[in-house]
């Protein structure tokens, strides 16, 4: 029996451990000195943005309509350009890229929003995979509407199956329920197995039992696949009881509470914000 000898080069080594640490030290979401002009007179003007998202973080964004919650998922996203500073995501700055390599990093960003942008006329299956529509090509989305091949269908499958409605695979997306319909959006994301999934008020529009269950799904999911996740919410109770980290934002600007890990405010700061005039 012959053993195979396995050289080890001893710089090669520590140069890909150093690497590997890096990767993990490095922020997955820069943004610095960032200041957001949208072009919607609605939208909240932000400035002096510094907000930075580790691999695997689970942030809430927290405060009232119009404070710039919104404004700033998209920003982060892609779909606002910042007016000035610099956004830099998985060590690529977002400012740099043309518009279709700017595309295929959003494809690394998953997005839920409160109203879950599912097309009625449309069963489960054909929703859940529009998440996949950053790498198909337009003649393979075509062709998946009306003949969907097995392995496509197994992977929507897995996607439903993690936000436990695998049984709906074929159902009409009419029949769901308003929590079924958030689960669904949620697995058309997790198909684009993104590193960063923004939840953008994903509970507004539910009873508190249904929302308790959709906050515990997205977080759950955030820790066992490694995703980061920035979650906008109303509710600052919500916010303490499933986030590591929660910021407010308030007139245009990010203020660092306390969550599981302290940053400068505290527990009762937290609370607070709920009576915050």
């Amino acid at each position: 029996m012959m053993t195979a000898a396995i050289e080890m080069n001893p710089g090669n080594f520590g140069a890909t451990l150093a690497a590997s640490a890096l990767h993990i030290n490095t922020p997955l979401l820069s943004l610095k000195s960032v200041a957001i002009a949208p072009p919607s007179v609605d939208a909240a003007i932000m400035t002096q943005i510094d907000l930075q998202v580790a691999r695997g973080e689970r942030v809430a964004l927290v405060g009232p309509s119009g404070t710039g919650k919104t404004t700033l998922l998209r920003t982060v996203n892609g779909q606002i350009r910042a007016h000035t500073g610099q956004i830099v995501f998985d060590g690529v700055s977002m400012a740099s890229l043309s518009a279709t390599a700017l595309r295929q990093l959003r494809c690394k960003i998953g997005f839920v929003a409160q109203k879950h942008d599912l097309v009625e006329p449309l069963r489960v299956h054909q929703n859940v995979m529009a998440g996949a529509l950053g790498r198909w090509s337009n003649g393979r989305a075509l062709r998946y509407l009306v003949w969907p091949r097995q392995d496509e269908l197994a992977e929507c499958q897995a996607a439903l199956a993690s936000v436990g409605l695998a049984h709906k695979l074929h159902e009409p997306t009419t029949a769901l329920s308003g929590g079924e319909q958030q689960r669904v959006a949620i697995a058309r994301a997790l198909v684009q197995a993104p590193q960063l999934l923004l939840a953008d008020e994903p509970v507004a529009s539910l009873d508190p039992g249904t929302a308790n269950d959709i906050l515990g799904l997205l977080t759950s999911l955030a820790y066992s696949r490694g995703m980061a996740l920035i979650c906008s919410l109303h509710q600052p109770d919500l916010a303490a009881r499933y986030f590591d980290r929660i910021i407010e934002v308030r007139q245009g600007t990010l203020i660092e509470l306390s969550a599981k890990h302290p940053a400068g405010g505290s527990r009762e700061g937290v609370a607070s914000l709920g009576h915050a005039s």
